[in-house]
């Protein structure tokens, strides 16, 4: 059982969560579970695993939720609210479907995450729906400035940074 700071500190949470959604249709939660340098996409402590956002309100739009992992807050959050809109704008992703934009050639792979009740906390507490039935969620699997793809053999930071879709966990 919770106690009551508790209790009362996640109401309150709750209800700021919900308020954001209902003014921008989505929220973008940041989870920093290692000790991994703010804006780098290669340097993670493999004790704690990588940095990793996600989106919280697309499931309220018919849509998957989007995660993000390997990248800084400030990165986690661009390339989520980019997407995102795209998303809210009435775009259906799809796994396998390469993103691409005029100032990021880059790219972005959609690839679906097979384990989202161990991934998405924060939005399977918000539709109230329990780990096992989880919100389902799209994993943006971004390439490394070098050109490499994570499952590329010379992809320079390994799992580390960002691991496979369904191979990691909060």
């Amino acid at each position: 059982m919770t106690d009551p700071q508790t209790t009362a500190w996640l109401d309150q949470e709750d209800t700021h969560l919900a308020q954001l959604i209902r003014a921008h249709r989505w929220a973008v939660q940041y989870v920093f579970p290692g000790d991994c340098a703010d804006e780098a996409d290669d340097e993670c402590d493999d004790d704690g695993g990588p940095p990793f956002g996600y989106t919280v309100g697309l499931f309220g739009l018919g849509h998957p939720e989007l995660v993000v992992v390997g990248l800084g807050h400030d990165n986690s959050h661009a390339v989520l609210q980019r997407v995102a809109g795209l998303v809210a704008g009435g775009r259906d992703l799809v796994p396998g479907e390469l993103l691409t934009f005029h100032d990021r050639p880059d790219g972005l792979v959609v690839e679906e995450l097979a384990n989202p009740g161990e991934v998405l906390f924060g939005a399977n507490r918000h539709y109230r729906r329990p780990d096992e039935h989880s919100v389902p969620a799209f994993q943006l699997t971004w390439q490394h400035r070098d050109g490499t793809w994570p499952w590329d053999p010379a992809y320079p930071c390994g799992p580390a940074c960002q691991p496979r879709p369904g191979t990691w966990r909060a």
